[in-house]
């Protein structure tokens, strides 16, 4: 996830934004546009951090996009997050996401509740920047492992572990 909350929240403690949920199959083409778009403009311009954004996992069969639709037509995109289903079963959320706009407003965790609804009691991993791991913390996240470079901007993997039903 990145951002810094600089937005106002809306007045009355309005919400602002839908959540839309999609598997890769089902995703038009101006829709994944939209959402590659700000993770490119968050990760890539914002961040001054070059990568390989389009890492090939976002098409596969098992991945499930998460974004937040704004009033408008089209809905412009405000905020994003990837689940993935891991070969070994376990959960990784990947490439969350705010628009510098929209920040301050609950949108992360809004993106947060709805991915993890799906996670349900899973095994289920990230790498979080490492000024968002308190985030992270808030859902049940811990460390696990050491931190990491990646291309200038310093994270740690993090897992909430599988949750067993007790008798």
């Amino acid at each position: 996830m990145s951002g810094d909350s600089t937005s106002e929240p809306p007045p009355h403690g309005g919400r602002i934004g839908t959540v839309h949920r999609s598997w890769a199959a089902d995703l038009d083409p101006q829709t994944l546009y939209a959402l590659l778009r700000l993770r490119v403009d968050v990760f890539v311009v914002e961040q001054r951090s070059a990568y390989a954004e389009l890492d090939g996992r976002d098409l596969e069969p098992k991945t499930r996009h998460y974004w937040l639709g704004g009033p408008g037509n089209p809905e412009p995109v405000l905020g994003y997050v990837r689940l993935l289903k891991e070969p070994e079963g376990r959960y990784r959320i990947g490439r969350m996401c705010i628009a510098r706009e929209a920040r301050g407003r609950g949108l992360a965790r809004r993106l947060m509740d709805a991915v993890l609804a799906e996670v349900g009691d899973g095994e289920c991993v990230a790498d979080a920047q490492r000024y968002l791991v308190e985030f992270y913390a808030g859902y049940g996240f811990v460390p696990d492992g050491e931190p990491f470079d990646w291309d200038g901007i310093e994270h740690l993997p993090i897992r909430r572990p599988k949750r067993e039903l007790v008798p």
